[in-house]
């Protein structure tokens, strides 16, 4: 039977086999003219031991058949649909043995897939958000209830007076002690309505604050019955009261205390962190003094820090003299009492902040420091933080300067001997117990951080620790001539900035140096310090237009390329449309497509409305993702405007933090980070029925991603289209991924090119460059220049040398229009690219890689390609991304002389040997994904429930090491477990469009009861720079900035800035006196309203510290403790991971502080590494915080960081620093 069957299949594969050489042999016959049995034969067996279009044309061609590409290709489609490729034995085993091996050394990274543990963490958190809402439910029930009950006494009350006056006139003869009964009755019920009055009134004047913390309350609320549910009881329960206290009622306090079923007396003295009720005596601006009803004689103050969870700037504004409050016991300072509103609930007295109860039954409770046992109360946060409850209840001071010993003996002496006043000790605090804090740690011991290099158990012996992770190979030759011009370039580069500030220093020196003597003369000039404060301003870096820029630009402003076509006649123009019936039908028959299309074809704007006529929408939007999001906002209004609708109506587009679309948008346009945030909700795309992945030649992270998940769902879903467009000529290579879909391709107006290499290396491509453009210019035929360059300050360098040397050349010389292109340029400089240069004259673009597919600029008929561009390139041993010169791809190379033939025939100057073109230039770009930090695309498909990243359909899969590197940082901040699963924390983090670190960064906060400035913070900082500095107002600019400065660091400074706008009312003319950019601030406050939603969507608790910035700090550190930096004895800082030197940026407000421990948010290499948005820390935080990352450094031991210091021996002015050693004296 065995036998029989295995025939069966043999017959049938040589029956296969016959038909595909009958179709090789037509098509043969078709095409060339002869269809030779033996030939079809031969090119059957050859097409199917090859792999590619390319490897399949090269055989072809070593064997004398010179085919047209697009035979080719159809030839080796035709052989792979009936028999796929047959790969060499020797490739396969090899191949499978390296795939066994990396599994074998990487198995953090082969961890089953388990979607079914991604649905039950979003069960589990599903199921939380209900508890929350029925908690919340419950709450506003009661509170309904107590407000029934008040109407329902109201009504009683009413009917007594009425029958307390007919029993009056009726009873006037009755005896005088009756009359005396009923009059103290009277009396009582008139108090208790006055009472009733004033509450009623106090809700009318404090509803409106009520109504805005009514949010806060709740989340509190319900957080803290979570937490006396795990406590084990009920949370009507507090101190010094029963369960009925939690109901408004008091009595209990009054007359008796029950617990467990004992009775306590009545305390004699207020109690620390006993709730107490209340009435205000005294307002002022600062805070109320509060009589304690239940003590004769007792008052406290209660600060405006503590009168409500939201920041306060008047207590005018919340309470009233006469008020009734609960108030809940502080600290004590002798006779003084410090009181608290913002821990207890203000309608029902309950303690939203309570201690541990003693475990014992009996006995009165003892104040936390008095007892050994009774310590403050420690709980785990949604974050994984371990949180101490006096940390957060006791307010924040911030810390003074250490006084020296003689400082304290005379402020001692003065005190004792009556001439100085305890309230004028340096030290005193009149707001809280006395004595304000010292600085953290100056007592303490100097504190040793080392790393905790204990590894999980799911990455044993793959982390860092145990492995070599060397950064990606980014150039393909390290010791060839590319990469030594590369090298030259980067020094280059740095000289130049070197010099520049050099000279800045020079005009600085020339200034005279006694500026400080206006501030330190009590007496004046007039207009000393002015002159003092604008000479300080002169020579510091601002922005000021140069020369070059003026001629080039001039003052006309225009936007976008100027057209006289109405918008019908501008569609119809376009080379698609020629093909629309075409395209249709082909998206049609075939699920997935790849479309090749030069840029400018209309492929982005056109084919998402084409199907959109074709009745695609009928069934689902249509998606189109763009890399960017300047792309995907404009695209999505040009298109709006040919659609003829508002934008955000039929069309829209949605961006990290901006959705501007609405129930019926049909054509949604979206980065493709936004398409991936999708997918994480919805993994079938249900909402869709085109998916359309532009420029997918770009290669970002998140488009490889989606073509791995994309490809999984075509099959899930038959009835989705899948559109992959692509402006590079590198079209099979997505086709052969895609199940060898067909290929779309639209003609474009293409001419010859010639090619022209360079003889030798060029050791300064920039200088070649220039040479080449005056050359151009002085020989060439009319036709405008395109120069490649790598980055802004290169191109602006670049302009300025031209600008220069085509002055130097004098008037008879034919002017050159000098025009920069970059992403950082405005873009009414940028539109002026498209207009052509006026006759006579020449136009010179000089241009980063983004005019090599993401532009089309006619009238280019020269190309200059040096052969470098910029990548970001990310070190997994160092954690850090850094944007290196790199030589460029041949496929880039391509693209680029490519724009010289689009207007005519057109010449490309390639500023490197051919040589270099083939031996040093890899064929394809090194796609993102195999060069960046892939921390969050880990954690997104982690929640996905994709485990084994090694196993991913990746088109180009990224080094195990870079994957191994992020599962150790999201290990690190809590979001995997120890066997490398993901956790509930990992699963909410991932809901944020932020980087892990800033997510968890957010949920501390949460824990740490700081969210509402943590929010702003984040919000802060993904705007990016929100100051800026006139060259004719710089000291102005600079003392206004100081004025936000705060000691703590740059995050706390970011928060000042958002805190003063809002107090003015979000207004534009403050930002402008101020020096603030206003569209930055504006941002800022889009990009918190998105996240406040999406934490109101998690009924996630936003809370403000107040005043308490040291919880601020500490929710900075628990997402970017692997940023920290110590300070380094001899220059700078040194990071505690690599013991990496850098520095305090000089625009930071820590400059001039230099503390011992920072925190920084990212680094910049300029001349130096230098740290941005720097915070001082407690290293103490370090460890609480993040203890997988580090640890306390045994004290037996010397640490690695003291083994790596070097010993500086003492020596004076007068002497060499080596004069002291034995080898330097003198017989």
């Amino acid at each position: 039977m065995v036998a029989s069957t295995a025939n069966g299949d043999d017959g049938l594969k040589k029956l296969e086999y016959l038909s595909l050489v009958s179709k090789v042999c037509s098509e043969l016959e078709t095409h060339l003219g002869f269809g030779d049995k033996v030939l079809a034969e031969f090119i059957t067996e050859m097409g199917r031991s090859c792999e590619t279009v390319d490897e399949f044309d090269a055989k072809l061609k070593e064997n004398g058949a010179e085919m047209p590409d697009y035979f080719v290709r159809s030839l080796l489609r035709i052989i792979h649909l009936i028999l796929p490729p047959q790969k060499n034995n020797e490739k396969e085993l090899k191949k499978d043995k390296e795939s066994d091996g990396k599994k074998s050394k990487f198995r953090a990274l082969v961890i089953d897939d388990d979607r079914e543990r991604a649905k039950e963490l979003e069960k589990e958190i599903e199921l939380e958000l209900r508890q929350k809402r029925g908690d919340r439910d419950e709450e506003d029930d009661r509170y309904k209830g107590r407000a029934g009950d008040r109407g329902k006494d109201r009504e009683r009350d009413r009917g007594k007076d009425r029958e307390r006056d007919r029993d009056r006139d009726r009873g006037r003869g009755r005896d005088r002690d009756r009359d005396r009964d009923r009059d103290s009755y009277r009396d009582r019920d008139r108090d208790r309505d006055r009472r009733r009055d004033r509450y009623e009134r106090d809700e009318r004047h404090g509803g409106r604050d009520r109504d805005d913390d009514g949010d806060d309350d709740h989340r509190r609320s319900g957080r803290q019955r979570d937490r006396n549910r795990k406590n084990g009881y009920d949370e009507d329960e507090r101190y010094g009261g029963d369960a009925e206290a939690g109901n408004g009622n008091w009595r209990g306090d009054r007359d008796k205390h029950t617990q467990n079923g004992r009775h306590h007396p009545i305390d004699q003295e207020p109690e620390l962190y006993k709730v107490y009720k209340g009435r205000v005596s005294r307002v002022m601006d600062t805070g109320c003094f509060v009589q304690l009803s239940d003590f004769r004689g007792k008052e406290g103050l209660v600060h405006v820090s503590q009168i409500a969870t939201r920041r306060i700037s008047n207590a005018k504004d919340v309470v009233k003299r006469d008020q009734e409050v609960y108030v809940k016991v502080i600290s004590f300072s002798g006779q003084k009492l410090s009181l608290s509103m913002r821990d207890v609930d203000q309608h029902s007295g309950k303690d939203l902040l309570p201690l541990k109860r003693k475990d014992a039954d009996d006995g009165p409770r003892m104040n936390p420091s008095d007892s050994k046992d009774d310590g403050p109360v420690v709980r785990t946060g949604l974050s994984g933080i371990k949180i101490v409850e006096d940390d957060v209840t006791v307010p924040s001071r911030r810390p003074l300067k250490r006084m020296s010993s003689p400082e304290r003996w005379e402020a001692k002496q003065l005190m004792a001997s009556g001439v100085l006043s305890v309230s004028e000790y340096p030290s005193y605090d009149d707001e809280g117990d006395g004595l304000l804090y010292q600085e953290e740690g100056a007592a303490e011991e100097e504190l040793e951080i080392e790393l905790n290099e204990d590894e999980p158990e799911f990455l044993q012996g793959q982390s860092r620790y145990s492995i070599d992770m060397s950064p990606v190979k980014i150039f393909k030759n390290p010791e060839g001539s590319l990469s030594r011009a590369a090298a030259l370039q980067s020094a280059l580069i740095k000289e130049r900035r070197e010099v520049r500030e050099q000279q800045q220093r020079t005009m600085l020196d020339s200034i005279p140096k006694d500026l400080n003597r206006p501030w330190e003369d009590p007496m004046p000039e007039t207009g000393e310090r002015h002159l003092a404060q604008e000479l300080r301003g002169v020579g510091l870096s601002a922005y000021d237009m140069p020369e070059w820029k003026k001629d080039a630009y001039g003052k006309d402003i225009s936007f976008g390329q100027k057209s006289k076509l109405s918008i019908q006649e501008q569609r119809q123009s376009l080379p698609i449309y020629k093909l629309k019936k075409e395209l249709i039908q082909a998206v049609h028959d075939n699920q997935v497509l790849v479309v090749i299309g030069e840029t400018g074809s209309g492929k982005t704007t056109q084919v998402t409305q084409y199907l959109a006529e074709a009745g695609y929408t009928t069934s689902g939007k249509i998606g189109c993702t763009q890399p960017r999001r300047v792309a995907a906002m404009s695209v999505a209004k040009r298109v709006a405007e040919e659609f003829g609708c508002r934008l955000g109506e039929e069309v829209g587009y949605a961006i990290r933090f901006e959705d501007c679309t609405g129930p019926d948008t049909v054509i949604k346009y979206m980065t493709d980070g936004m398409l991936l945030r999708e997918i994480l909700i919805d993994d079938n795309l249900s909402q869709y029925s085109v998916i359309m992945l532009d420029e997918a030649h770009e290669r970002t992270i998140f488009t490889d991603v989606l073509f791995g998940l994309l490809k999984k769902l075509v099959k899930r879903r038959p009835d989705l289209r899948l559109i992959v467009t692509s402006a590079t000529l590198d079209a099979e290579k997505f086709s052969g991924y895609f199940f060898n879909c067909n290929i779309f391709t639209i003609p474009g107006r293409t001419f010859p090119v010639e090619i022209l290499y360079t003889k030798q290396p060029e050791t300064d491509y920039l200088d070649a460059a220039l040479i080449t453009v005056l050359q151009i210019h002085l020989t060439e035929p009319e036709g405008d220049v395109l120069l490649f360059l790598t980055g802004q300050e290169e191109i602006d360098f670049a302009c300025q040398s031209l600008y220069e040397r085509m002055k130097g050349l004098g008037k008879n010389v034919p002017e050159l229009i000098i025009l920069p292109v970059y992403s950082a340029l405005p873009s009414e400089m940028q539109s002026r690219i498209f207009e052509p240069a006026p006759p006579g004259k020449r136009k010179v673009v000089v241009a980063t890689n983004i005019a090599e597919a993401s532009l089309t600029i006619d009238g280019i008929f020269y190309v200059i390609d040096p052969g470098f561009a910029k990548q970001n390139v990310y070190n997994p041993k160092q954690g850090l991304d850094s944007l290196v010169i790199t030589p460029i791809s041949q496929a880039s190379a391509k693209q680029r002389a490519g724009r010289a033939g689009r207007t005519g025939p057109g010449k490309c100057y390639r500023l490197y040997t051919e040589s270099a073109y083939r031996n040093e230039m890899s064929p394809t770009s090194i796609p993102e994904i195999q060069r960046i930090n892939l921390g969050h695309t880990t954690l997104t498909m982690k929640a996905m429930g994709i485990n084994d990243l090694l196993s991913f359909d990746f088109m180009d899969p990224p080094s195990p090491q870079a994957l191994i590197s992020a599962m150790e940082q999201l290990y690190s901040l809590g979001a995997l477990d120890e066997e490398g699963l993901l956790t509930k924390l990992g699963r909410k983090m991932a809901e944020f469009p932020l980087d892990p670190p800033l997510s968890k960064m957010l949920l501390a906060s949460v824990d740490l009861g700081c969210s509402d400035e943590i929010l702003t913070i984040i919000a802060m900082i993904q705007t990016g720079n929100i100051f800026y500095r006139p060259r004719e107002k710089q000291a102005q600019a600079d003392q206004k900035r100081a004025k936000f400065f705060q000691p703590e660091g740059d995050h706390l400074t970011l928060l000042a800035v958002y805190e003063a706008w809002k107090a003015k009312n979000f207004s534009g003319p403050w930002c402008f006196e101020n020096f603030v950019q206003s569209r930055s601030l504006r941002r800022a406050q889009d990009v918190r309203k998105q996240l406040l939603s999406i934490m109101d969507k998690y009924k996630l608790d936003v809370v403000s510290a107040g005043k308490n910035f040291t919880q601020i700090r500490k929710a900075i550190t628990a997402g970017f403790f692997f940023h920290a930096a110590r300070k380094d004895p001899q220059e700078g800082y040194r990071t505690l991971v690599e013991n990496q030197p850098v520095y305090i940026h000089p625009s930071s407000a820590l400059f001039q502080r230099q503390p011992d421990w920072v925190i920084y948010h990212e680094l910049v290499m300029t001349t130096k590494e230098y740290m941005r948005e720097v915070t001082v820390i407690d290293p103490k935080w370090l460890v609480e915080l993040a203890p997988r990352y580090f640890k306390v450094a045994d004290p037996t031991k010397m640490s690695k960081r003291k083994r790596q210091e070097r010993i500086e021996p003492l020596y004076d002015r007068y002497h060499e620093p080596n004069s002291w050693r034995l080898s330097k004296r003198r017989a």
